[in-house]
C-alpha cells in the first residue's frame, strides 16, 4: 500500500500515511487532531533486488574508440 506525505498547517508537523490509491486526496488529520493538513508532493523510492544492468561496453568513453 503506497505511503503518503502530509503537512499540518496548524502546528507545522510532517507525517506519514499508508492508505490506498483511491484515498490519495481524501483529507488526512494529523496526530495532534488537528484537520488543516496539506499533501506534499515527494520524490518516489523504489527498492528491489535486482542488480544494477551490465555495461554493454559500448560508446566512445566506454568502448575505448577514444584514443
Amino acid at each position: 500500500m503506497p505511503r503518503y506525505e502530509y503537512r499540518c498547517r496548524s502546528c507545522g508537523d510532517t507525517f506519514e500515511l499508508s492508505r490506498p490509491m483511491s484515498e490519495s486526496a481524501a483529507p488526512a488529520e494529523c496526530p495532534a487532531g488537528h484537520a488543516d493538513t496539506v499533501k506534499l508532493l515527494s520524490t518516489v523510492a523504489v527498492g528491489g533486488s535486482s542488480p544494477a544492468p551490465a555495461s554493454s561496453g559500448g560508446g566512445c568513453c566506454g568502448g575505448g574508440c577514444c584514443g
